[in-house]
Order: C-alpha cells, then sequence, then structure tokens
C-alpha cells in the first residue's frame, strides 16, 4: 500500500490509509526529491485528452515532499499499526536519513529498502548507481540488518532488476513503472511483467519467495 498520495495531498491525508487498513506493509519515502516526468511531453505530437500535456509539464515544479518531521510522522504511524514500511529509496542521502531514523528509534532493524532508479530528480538506472546504492546500504547497515529490492522505470526495468537479482537482492515490476513487456510491446497486465520476471530469474537457478518466505524474510 502507498503512502506516497499525489499532487496536493498533505501528509496526513497520505498516511491516513495505514491507521484505516492496517496493511503489512506500506511504501514511506525517505527524502524529499524534485519530481519530473515533463521531458515525457516532447515525445508526442498528440494527446488524447487535453489535461495530460498540462498535468506533465507542471512537474517541471512539482517537489516530492518527505521532510525529517513528515517522516518521523509516517514511520511513528506505521509502527502504532503494526505496519512495516517499504522504505523508498531514490537517491544515496535517502539512505542517511534512514540511519538517522533508525538511530533515533524511528525505525527498528531489519529495515527493507526499495532502491527506486531512472526517475528524474533521483539517481538514475546505472549499474554504477545501483552499486553506489548496495554498498553505501552494506556500510551504513550491515548485510543482516537490511533485505532490498530494486526499480528501474521504464525500459530499464528488467535489466536493473536482473541485475538486483545477481547482486543478491530482490525485484519490483509492475506497470506503475514500465508499460512494455518486450520492446514496442505493450504489457496486457501485470501479471505479463512478473512472468517475464520469473522466466528470467529461472535462467540463474532462483526462484520467487512464497507469500509465507516473503513475510519470513521481511521479519512481517
Amino acid at each position: 500500500m502507498t503512502t506516497g498520495g499525489g499532487a496536493g495531498m498533505s501528509v496526513d491525508e497520505r498516511v491516513s490509509v495505514v491507521p484505516a487498513f492496517k496493511p503489512e506493509l506500506a511504501s514511506c519515502n525517505l527524502g524529499t526529491i524534485n519530481w519530473g516526468i515533463f521531458a515525457i511531453a516532447e515525445k508526442y505530437k498528440e494527446f488524447k485528452y487535453e489535461w495530460e500535456k498540462v498535468m506533465i509539464e507542471l512537474t517541471k515544479g512539482y517537489i516530492f515532499q518527505n521532510s525529517f518531521l513528515d517522516l518521523m510522522k509516517m514511520t511513528s504511524i506505521m509502527a502504532e499499526n503494526g505496519t512495516k514500511p517499504e522504505l523508498e529509496v531514490y537517491d544515496v542521502g535517502h539512505l542517511y536519513n534512514c540511519a538517522f531514523l533508525l538511530q533515533k528509534g524511528f525505525l527498528k532493524p531489519p529495515v527493507y529498502l526499495q532502491f527506486v532508479t531512472g526517475i528524474l530528480g533521483g539517481i538514475q538506472s546505472t549499474p554504477y548507481d545501483l552499486m553506489a546504492l548496495h554498498t553505501t546500504a552494506d556500510r551504513l547497515f550491515g548485510a543482516g540488518n537490511y533485505r532490498w529490492s530494486v526499480i528501474g522505470a521504464g525500459r530499464q526495468q528488467f535489466p536493473m532488476c536482473t541485475m538486483g537479482l545477481l547482486l543478491g537482492g530482490n525485484v519490483r515490476v509492475g506497470m506503475e513503472d514500465n508499460l512494455y513487456v518486450a520492446k514496442n510491446v505493450l504489457a496486457k497486465n501485470n501479471a505479463e511483467l512478473v512472468a517475464k520476471m520469473v522466466g528470467i530469474m529461472r535462467q540463474f537457478d532462483l526462484q520467487p519467495a512464497t507469500p509465507a518466505e516473503a513475510r519470513e524474510m521481511l521479519s512481517l
């Protein structure tokens, strides 16, 4: 479940889903970033709806706020409701924010980190960037004190997830991050993307976790 919310929503509105539904796991973004998708508008001459181009270009001035006060509030509400934060890491500095929250008791190990790559305003989808996140997390938390997963936005979804597997991490695929199952082939649904990723895993003799195994890995 997400606490990312939408443009214009307050932190209280974003986190309200946690006490309402008490999910086992909910996203928690670890820092403020510029968040832009406006470059997409340059690729299209026509839009299906008038609001699409306007909304996309508005992100030139959009700041995705996640202040320390916001993080303290969200993690406290999650702790009160038995919800584990899936900590969204858009850049290396967010890992240091996580270390601070651990030190102050707002988070408990093992933390679950989601490395989000390829968003304009955050770290990009390259092997060098993923290694920077992975090695920094190892230094800050130690191998036994965190679990991690990786997202690659757009066409980098499968390359970044494959690299994550080989580094010992977990993966996230789905249509929120990428609409294509192959070059110029739109995915019919999330299941198609999951099936492709599972096929890649099995090429390396890896198997997806069962729900019970995942709960144990994440200390839910």
